[in-house]
């Protein structure tokens, strides 16, 4: 790992990157200038509270080295890698997910590599260097990992799910139509949407088996207000929004957690709790190498 020593430019957009680089400021009490956008703005806010964000150009002038995050909502660390090379700063990518990792470095068409790659996991590492061979890679224990583990700890989520009669299940939801239309021109790109995900999951519930109690729906950091109004009304009763608790608080009083491809998957295995995926037939297959992971599609087909 690089020295912590001299001021670093920080680049976060995407909520799951920002939690890493976050996490691994606090860690390691860096002196960082910080390029944020996006949900990345209040994930800072939350941990350090008020923030001095610098633009792109002021932070690649001033900086030693750069860390970003390798979101798809935007094109800020895209646009930081190329400012970085240019500026002759060496840069490196934290990858916080396992999928969809050449697209997180291209931009019409065109590809701007950092000159290192991080990752937080074994799984990760193999991914990296299948996909870049070129770039050194290393594997870095994911810093926001490391943090929630002691908050499993500390929140003893093994014994704190509630017993009223049924499961409580949490659906942590992925910005895929957004995503899909940002990158590819065609929200239905993947062969589904977040809501044939959600709509394939309350349809077939009851394969659960144990009766349910609640789903509660979790929105992505990205998804506009009101987005899932719909699927409220439809499922009233059983289907509420949550109440704005941190994803880990929502993971421990839940018994299963469910999403499609989310980091909030890997999340709830760490938790130690039943995760599944609710791609429906027709998406394509969830592509998280964590082999804990249930497929939903193959519960139903039972």
């Amino acid at each position: 790992m690089m020295s912590n020593s001299g001021i670093v430019a920080i680049v976060a957009h995407d909520a799951g990157g920002a939690e890493i680089l976050a996490s691994y400021v606090a860690q390691n009490n860096i002196c960082c200038k910080l390029v944020l956008g996006g949900p990345a703005v209040n994930v800072f806010k939350r941990r350090f509270g008020a923030i001095e964000i610098c633009t792109l150009e002021e932070a690649i002038s001033a900086c030693d080295w750069c860390l970003c995050g390798t979101g798809w909502q935007s094109d800020l660390e895209w646009r930081a890698i190329e400012q970085a090379h240019k500026a002759q700063k060496r840069i490196v990518g934290f990858l916080d997910h396992w999928v969809n990792y050449r697209q997180r470095f291209e931009r019409k068409g065109i590809q701007y590599l950092p000159d290192e790659l991080w990752v937080g996991d074994a799984d990760a590492e193999k991914l990296a260097r299948m996909h870049f061979p070129c770039v050194p890679t290393q594997l870095v224990p994911n810093p926001y990992f490391v943090e929630l583990q002691q908050q499993i700890i500390e929140l003893e989520i093994r014994k704190s799910s509630v017993s009223d009669g049924g499961k409580r299940v949490l659906f942590v939801c992925d910005n895929i139509s957004d995503h899909a239309r940002l990158q590819y021109g065609d929200e239905r790109y993947w062969g589904y949407t977040e809501f044939d995900a959600i709509e394939y999951f309350l349809e077939n519930i009851q394969v659960l088996g144990d009766s349910v109690a609640s789903v509660v729906i979790r929105p992505h950091p990205s998804d506009t207000k009101g987005k899932y109004d719909c699927i409220l009304d439809k499922y009233a009763g059983i289907v509420q929004l949550s109440d704005g608790k941190s994803l880990i608080e929502e993971i421990a009083v839940s018994d299963v957690v469910v999403g499609c491809e989310s980091m909030a998957l890997v999340i709830g295995l760490l938790a130690q709790k039943k995760v599944i995926s609710s791609i429906p037939p027709g998406g394509s297959v969830c592509r998280l190498p964590q082999q804990d992971i249930l497929h939903f599609r193959d519960l139903v087909d039972k």
